[in-house]
């Protein structure tokens, strides 16, 4: 922790004399977080949501050196919808709990908001904002302009920070990289080797412009496009560059690579908003994808604008978050209107390539470790063409984590009778979310929300699928599968095969789903099915008052933390309040 003194000599430098303004609406609170409710029957307990407003993507989501994770946001604290764009923010130190921040950055004017980016921790001080401390948090992100009948131009622009990402000075020199165009946004920023990297979408241009940087500030130079590759939709956003490590068939590191994620929307196979990636190499300068195929990250409908955190050391798996929604209902969901808020983020995953069957290198989607929100087993057995019920009314969370692991399977006996289903039902309303697999034929994965009845929307799709293979032991010809599912009130998130495929699903069920069943049938003699149901603790309830109110954290960083530290806190004063 620094002195008072060390502070005050790092307040005369370059950083501390910025005298860029914000602009606050009298409305939005700052020096503390929105008060929030998270007890609402629809309110995910292991999920990330807001504590109240609108939020979409994540952005500059990053892990300081002492291992604590930051997520930032989208944000308008004042409505239900989109707009009045702040990035919201909240950390944590397992990514199933978090503690709710105050708003971290706002627009320097009323007609501008804050769009999505990134943020990078300047450990060599490449900026020159951070002079004497290792822990300087600089956030890249687009401003976008609007008029009374037109939208203005989208340049990218920085702010820092050196109370290590709580609170942020806009950079005087904005903008870093300017534009006349009306849409060239949500910077993705890099270290490659000795420069910064950052990818910017040309959304309607279909590509995605690559730029290099010595210092995050001025010197940015355009380097290459990539451009025009898999579904184009009607617009590009949210690039991320990330780079993976390369596993094989036994989990071993056996190389690295890069891959490029291009969100597109609107315009999915499904419609609205989905995530491709291109797995390939990069050079600096230039990403070259290894095939022309398309990869989706998901194969239901609600999750988009996935972030990688910044910091994760080389060699180590990425992490990812994406918003779990579409755009074409996120405005309209019950829970804004029910429970004052709307949108949620994606449980985080683990990120890695390795070799799936007949379509090559996979970028694999495997949920984090849900050990921190695990509470008791409710259930461990294993059968073979049977079932299992269980009623998990009594759980206060509402929430479950599922393991399903079907072996033995003699792939010459299976037909296309041979199923494994899970699904959560109500038996009060006779709402259920149902899924299951398919052994025989194309092996389709699936997943149908239609006979869930609390939104009705045209375009709320309600049914998925995905071609999914089990595993066979070349050494003794058998197969195996493996489901995970995480179930938390009105989403839900499957993991296929240690995530080969995933798929995140809403829902909004008029009352609770409470009981879970899993079936078999048809499977060959000898297969096994083995399943494990565990209650979730909720990552909020130790969190509320009296009131069932989560009132976030109600203390600040002051500057001048040194390397990995956080700084001194400070008492903080609440001004503002929320309107709906």
């Amino acid at each position: 922790m620094k002195t008072s003194t060390s502070i005050s000599v790092a307040c005369a430098t370059l950083a501390c004399a910025q005298h860029a303004t914000t602009f606050v609406n009298p409305a939005v609170p700052t020096g503390q977080p929105l008060p929030g409710n998270y007890s609402g029957g629809l309110r995910p307990q292991v999920h990330y949501s807001p504590p109240q407003g609108f939020m979409n993507d994540p952005n500059g989501m990053f892990v300081d050196a002492n291992g604590t994770y930051h997520l930032y946001y989208q944000y308008n604290p004042t409505g239900l919808g989109a707009g009045n764009q702040h990035w919201g923010h909240a950390t944590s130190n397992d990514l199933y709990h978090w503690e709710n921040q105050q708003i971290a950055l706002f627009p320097p004017e009323e007609s501008v908001f804050v769009f999505s980016g990134s943020a990078v921790v300047d450990v060599n001080n490449t900026s020159g904002f951070f002079p004497d401390q290792t822990n300087g948090v600089v956030a890249f992100f687009t401003l976008a302009r609007y008029y009374p009948n037109a939208a203005g131009p989208q340049t990218q622009n920085i702010a820092y920070s050196l109370d290590g990402g709580y609170t942020f000075e806009l950079y005087d020199g904005n903008p870093v990289i300017d534009s006349t165009s009306t849409h060239f946004r949500d910077p993705k920023v890099i270290w490659y080797e000795d420069h910064w990297v950052a990818v910017i979408a040309y959304s309607q241009e279909f590509a995605v412009g690559i730029f290099t940087s010595p210092d995050l500030k001025k010197d940015w130079t355009f380097a290459s496009n990539f451009s025009y590759h898999g579904l184009l939709g009607t617009q590009y956003e949210c690039p991320n560059l990330v780079k993976l490590p390369v596993r094989d068939s036994e989990g071993a590191v056996t190389g690295e690579a890069y891959v490029m994620t291009v969100s597109v929307q609107p315009g999915a196979p499904l419609g609205g908003s989905i995530t491709e990636y291109f797995p390939g190499d990069f050079n600096g300068t230039h990403f070259i994808p290894y095939d022309s195929a398309t990869r989706l990250t998901d194969f239901a409908k609600d999750n988009y604008a996935a972030q990688y955190f910044y910091g994760v050391p080389d060699g180590e798996d990425a992490i990812s978050i994406g918003w779990a929604s579409n755009w074409q209902y996120t405005q309209q969901v019950p829970t804004g209107n029910l429970e004052g808020w709307r949108s949620a983020m994606t449980a985080p995953r683990a990120n890695y390539l390795q070799k799936a069957a007949r379509i090559g290198q996979t970028m694999i989607n495997k949920l984090i470790d849900p050990a921190p929100v695990l509470a008791e087993r409710l259930e461990a057995t294993t059968f073979g063409n049977s079932s299992l019920t269980l009623d998990f009314s009594h759980i206060a969370s509402n929430a479950l984590y599922i393991e399903a692991n079907v072996t033995n399977l003699n792939t010459t006996l299976i037909t296309s009778d041979s199923t494994l289903n899970l699904t959560f039902s109500s038996p009060s309303s006779g709402e259920a979310l149902r899924s299951g697999f398919f052994f025989g034929g194309d092996n389709p994965f699936w997943i149908d929300r239609g006979q869930v009845r609390g939104f009705d929307n045209i375009f709320f799709t309600d049914k998925f699928s995905a071609a999914n293979i089990p595993h066979t032991d070349e050494n003794n010809g058998l197969a195996s599968w493996r489901m995970q599912a995480l179930f938390d009130r009105s989403i839900c998130e499957w993991f296929a095969d240690g995530g080969v495929q995933a798929a995140t699903v809403l829902f909004y069920p008029t009352q609770p789903l409470t009981v879970v069943s899993l079936a078999s049938r048809a499977l060959p003699p000898g297969a096994t099915v083995s399943v494990a149901v565990w209650a979730l603790k909720s990552a909020w309830a130790g969190y509320a008052d009296e009131q069932g109110t989560v009132v976030g954290n109600v203390s600040a960083v002051v500057a001048g933390g040194g390397a990995g530290g956080a700084g001194a806190r400070r008492d903080m004063i609440y001004e503002g309040s929320f309107t709906a």
